[in-house]
């Protein structure tokens, strides 16, 4: 097929190009003004259209003569003002469906996240399916945007045009500097990453990069009677002990691991103090925000609950619809990251971007770009 990838100078959205080309799919990928495309114009078979989810006439350019979208990108980062937020994800999906529609494309797939049911107020939660209702108050701006854009895609589903959502969460792998894991391991890696389990065992479903592609790739592909209109919740085939689980990574790169244990109490309020000093500082040029700035604070209520809230994710309904088996182990991605992150210089080189990787194949990543898909803790 010939596809549009969006979100392609992001770290999800590159890899659904590699992904894509490596099954002999035609790609068009649609990237900002500014993006580093170099990589992506590198590649045989992409084809690279300048343009944006705020453009009409390039979201047609890019959807024209394509039999499929992959929508990635989206505003993921866990700060910033519901306009942002709702302009990003929520009417830049709405742009996108509507382009991908007009120009023929009988498939649009969708990338959400678990965090479309994200409640404020939440305990624990183990094996989660599809039958999960919206909440009705979200977690935050993020977690709300998300969900509207997925409930307009699947809206949108028809005979002649088959739509479909993944909720791949917590996504990991090369090539990816700004998500949960690099943040985690770099804090480790300076000696300034406490635990903040609390002594709670916090279990988690992740997603290996290339699980996330693969599912995707397989509800492209899929009979539409099966996939449209539906959700699917995307997660390595482990389930994760979290804290351990970020020690192991941290040994890896001789990093100490988390220290010292924080209250959980402790914890969520210090989250709750660091978000709401960002709220009182002065506004940013050019930030769009109300009060504080647009950069990204060292701890959040949304982090917190992530780093602390057991959620697992059952992948039953995306086995049964379109094979989704992971095909990634975590111990093969945990060799595979290792390897990568000794090719580009370390882990000093690897948290600071593209701009720091070395050698030929390691460099070849994606630019820092806050409004693509897998550079959160989704």
């Amino acid at each position: 097929m010939k596809i549009l990838v969006t979100g392609a100078s992001g770290f999800l959205g590159g890899h659904l190009v590699d992904g894509a080309l490596s099954q002999g799919h035609q790609v068009r990928v649609l990237v900002r003004r500014g993006s580093d495309a170099a990589r992506l114009r590198s590649l045989p078979g992409v084809e690279v259209v300048t343009g944006d989810l705020t453009d009409d006439g390039s979201l047609g350019r890019a959807a024209e003569g394509c039999e499929a979208v992959l929508h990635s990108a989206a505003r993921v980062v866990d700060h910033g003002s519901r306009a942002q937020f709702e302009a990003a994800n929520v009417t830049g999906t709405q742009r996108l469906l509507a382009a991908a529609r007009s120009a023929g494309a009988r498939r649009f797939v969708f990338v959400s996240s678990p965090s479309a049911l994200m409640r404020v107020r939440e305990g624990d939660r183990l094996g989660i399916d599809e039958s999960t209702p919206y909440p009705e108050r979200w977690f935050n701006h993020y977690s709300e945007t998300k969900a509207i854009a997925e409930q307009y895609v699947r809206a949108a589903d028809g005979p002649e045009f088959t739509t479909c959502a993944v909720r791949p969460r917590g996504i990991w792998g090369p090539r990816d500097h700004a998500g949960f894991l690099p943040r985690m391991v770099d804090a480790m890696h300076a000696g300034r990453l406490p635990d903040l389990s609390g002594g709670k065992r916090v279990l988690v479903s992740l997603c290996h990069v290339d699980n996330a592609v693969d599912a995707c790739l397989r509800a492209a592909l899929a009979p539409a009677g099966r996939v449209g209109g539906k959700a699917y919740f995307v997660v390595d085939r482990e389930e994760t002990d979290l804290w351990p689980f970020l020690a192991r990574v941290g040994a890896l790169f001789d990093c100490p691991p988390p220290a010292p244990r924080i209250p959980l109490v402790l914890g969520r309020a210090m989250a709750a103090a660091v978000e709401t000093g960002r709220h009182l500082r002065p506004r940013s040029a050019g930030s769009g925000r109300t009060g504080g700035t647009d950069a990204a604070p060292p701890l959040s209520r949304y982090m917190m609950a992530l780093l602390t809230r057991s959620a697992t994710y059952d992948t039953h309904a995306a086995r049964h619809d379109f094979g989704y088996t992971a095909p990634r182990t975590q111990a093969d991605g945990l060799r595979a990251l290792q390897e990568w992150v000794t090719a580009v210089g370390g882990v000093a080189a690897w948290t600071a971007g593209p701009a720091a990787w070395t050698g030929t194949t390691a460099s070849a990543g994606p630019a820092p770009d806050h409004t693509e898909e897998g550079n959160t803790q989704s």
